[in-house]
């Protein structure tokens, strides 16, 4: 199949905008639970009329500040209830939000910030102040700073400031913004060259909102609960927030991967959203505890049958022994799992890169099924996904509703539909690169299937071409060597070479338990082992797993082991985990030279 148009969910009235949901559900549902914030380690609740009131009382700080209809606020600071809090206000005041990851360079801030025309900025901490502040020089539109920490909260002094305003004036502003009005700017990670401003509207947020709601009315339902630990800067924690604000679902932050555990055993999500590392990471730790505390055989017994228990779900009758073997490891395994993740989660999305049938699989035989979609920040989040109603592990779904997919000639996926933007901030050539007809060329590689289900095979620009004239795409190779617990990141190379390499870092946290299992002293570095054999052999072992799914021509024959990982510090990696390419291959040249001197 080479197009598949899915039938839209709702019309988007001209009128609509993402803030009148908030006064909606105060309105009639004012003693919901909207939020479960977390201060000081203790979750208190914030019911819907709670939140109105505090969105208000900020928006008209913000009027109060001169913030006009159209105007930027850019926004750092982690995942946290006072994102949200602000990011809603913006839009009440009739703004736009610009956020900006919290991780952000001086550089980056600044290129963001004036690039998008700032007119305030609101940040976390002492230290992003102190990167604003170094480059304020710069940004001639930026006339407010606040910041949400320290002795001048962000939120205390805004809702201060405006407490003159009438709350009609708030009113009257927000319902002056319509469906295609500016909504965010959300500048994309940058793997090439400077971030480009993806302009997304209230109509693409709203019909991206829609969309996922009707494709999981049981996850997204009411009265379910949801914990936000990706960046909120990244338009998939961003989008799906908004799902279960819509949803009257309560909605969690935690901003902390080392509280991670904790968090979700106290807050006991029905749902999270996350990408496949953090998957990853569950599973090889449960298997690594399993084996080291001497139940190695069990978890591997129940592994499989978790496998083959959901491999067997979509072609009932399942077998009578298989459903007897899960129910067994069903109380011995996968209740465990399942409590790691606090107990109650039915069920989470990932995106951001692909899960592999294997742990998709596991997951939802372990009873938490991994709904995989795809899309990119100029789709608004999800442009396909798996459903509660339509699931097929392996691919990332159909459409979403109201969305139009179709495999161009050279295999490029291009998307229509309400969910895709309308192009680059002040970027005509980029815009005119991107969207034909109000097609979005993505640069992503697949194909549709018979039932309409989206199969996802590279990336367009990083197809290498060896010597030898083969095309090769990278994804798939370095996906498998990163589902392996010791092997962190991994990037394929070769493009005009004589065969296929690859760079491999290590997974420094699981290091120190591989030294142990190994014999290893506890003090040696990555880098004093690079080259011993055992870890070598190890390696060698995921790259001949990884080989099994390519062509002899495509497999990769050579690899090295980097002293260090890759860093965002160091520009090899984007906030949202995606290889710079030029970057690493810069900077390692010499180790890719070396790959091919012998």
């Amino acid at each position: 199949m080479r197009e598949y148009t899915a039938a839209s969910a709702q019309d988007i009235s001209a009128e609509e905008n993402l803030t009148e949901v908030i006064w909606e559900h105060a309105e009639r549902y004012g003693d919901t639970v909207s939020f479960r914030r977390q201060v000081d380690g203790v979750w208190h609740d914030v019911t819907a009329r709670k939140y109105a009131a505090e969105v208000l009382a900020v928006a008209k700080g913000l009027i109060a500040a001169g913030i006009g209809t159209g105007d930027r606020v850019g926004l750092i600071a982690k995942t946290r209830y006072e994102w949200t809090l602000l990011d809603f206000a913006i839009w009440a005041a009739g703004g736009v939000t610009v956020p900006v990851y919290e991780t952000s360079s001086a550089d980056q801030i600044a290129w963001i910030l004036s690039n998008s025309g700032a007119k305030a900025v609101i940040v976390e901490t002492d230290d992003h102040r102190a990167r604003v502040d170094e480059v304020a020089g710069k940004l001639d539109d930026l006339a407010n700073v606040w910041q949400i920490e320290g002795s001048s909260q962000a939120v205390t002094a805004l809702t201060e400031l405006g407490a003159d305003v009438a709350d009609d004036t708030v009113h009257e502003r927000r319902r002056s913004v319509g469906a295609d009005d500016l909504a965010t700017i959300v500048y994309t990670s940058g793997t090439t060259g400077r971030p480009k401003g993806v302009a997304l509207t209230h109509r693409n947020l709203l019909a991206e909102v829609r969309a996922c709601v009707a494709a999981m009315p049981d996850l997204l339902a009411e009265g379910k609960s949801l914990l936000v630990f990706l960046p909120l800067a990244h338009i998939l924690a961003r989008a799906i927030t908004l799902m279960a604000v819509y949803s009257r679902v309560t909605v969690g932050h935690t901003p902390d991967p080392k509280t991670l555990l904790d968090d979700l055993a106290q807050f006991r999500p029905s749902a999270v959203v996350a990408v496949p590392r953090m998957f990853e990471k569950v599973y090889n730790s449960a298997k690594l505890k399993a084996h080291s505390e001497g139940k190695g055989k069990i978890f591997d017994a129940a592994e499989r049958a978790a496998i083959a228990y959901s491999e067997r779900m979509d072609t009932f009758p399942l077998p009578v022994t298989l459903k007897i073997k899960h129910g067994i490891f069903d109380k011995l395994v996968y209740s465990k799992l399942r409590a790691a993740l606090g107990g109650r989660c039915l069920g989470a999305v990932s995106g951001g890169a692909p899960l592999g049938s294997r742990l998709a699989h596991f997951f939802r035989g372990i009873g938490v099924t991994v709904y995989e979609g795809y899309g990119l920040t100029e789709t608004s989040a999800a442009a396909a996904v798996n459903t509660e109603d339509a699931i097929k592990i392996g691919t990332v779904g159909k459409p979403a509703a109201g969305t139009s997919a179709r495999i161009a000639e050279d295999g490029e996926i291009l998307l229509k539909g309400d969910v895709v933007f309308g192009g680059y901030w002040q970027n005509d050539d980029a815009t005119a690169e991107a969207l034909e007809d109000g097609w979005f060329y993505t640069g992503d590689l697949g194909a549709i299937d018979d039932e309409g289900f989206l199969s996802i095979t590279g990336r367009k620009k990083e197809i290498i071409v060896t010597a030898g004239g083969k095309n090769v795409a990278p994804s798939g190779l370095e996906d498998t060597l990163k589902s392996k617990p010791l092997i962190s990141q991994a990037m394929v190379v070769g493009d005009q070479r004589p065969f296929i390499g690859a760079l491999v870092t290590i997974d420094e946290e699981f290091f120190p338990t591989w030294k142990q299992q190994h014999g290893k002293q506890g003090d040696k570095t990555v880098a004093d082992l690079a080259d011993d054999p055992e870890l070598r052999a190890d390696v060698q072992a995921a790259v001949d797993e990884a080989n099994t799914f390519v062509s002899q021509a495509e497999a990769i024959r050579k690899f090295t082991v980097l002293p260090q990982d890759f860093t965002e510090a160091a520009g090899e990696i984007t906030p949202s985990l995606k290889l710079k390419r030029n970057v690493v291959g810069e900077l390692h040249a010499d180790a890719i030279e070396r790959l091919y001197q012998s």
